[in-house]
């Protein structure tokens, strides 16, 4: 396993853990949706990068600019750390990972 395919997993972990934990305290039913889809999708762009790189590093790519979309204006604008703070870096690292995985391809 190389570090982008870690990134990625490790990232989809969290994603769905965060929704969990949105509905959990918020009984927030978007939250565990959005976060579970999403989750998914980045466990399988890190799955299958070993394999077929381009498609993944597509799939990472795509989910991270679309949850950096949801969480980085909400971050600027209630200044929270959990969970738009913590999913801010997370997208804009995962979306950094995707573009040097791709240039390095």
């Amino acid at each position: 396993m190389d570090a982008t395919q870690i990134y990625f997993l490790i990232f989809g972990v969290l994603t769905i853990v965060g929704g969990v934990i949105g509905y959990v305290k918020a009984g927030s039913l978007p939250s565990i949706i959005a976060g579970t889809i999403t989750g998914v999708l980045l466990l399988v762009a890190g799955w299958i990068l070993p394999t077929n790189r381009a498609v993944g590093l597509v799939i990472a790519l795509i989910i991270s600019i679309l949850l950096a979309v949801q969480f980085v204006p909400k971050l600027i604008r209630t200044g929270k750390v959990m969970p738009a703070g913590l999913m801010s870096v997370l997208s804009v690292i995962g979306i950094v990972v995707a573009i040097v995985a791709w240039l390095k391809k």
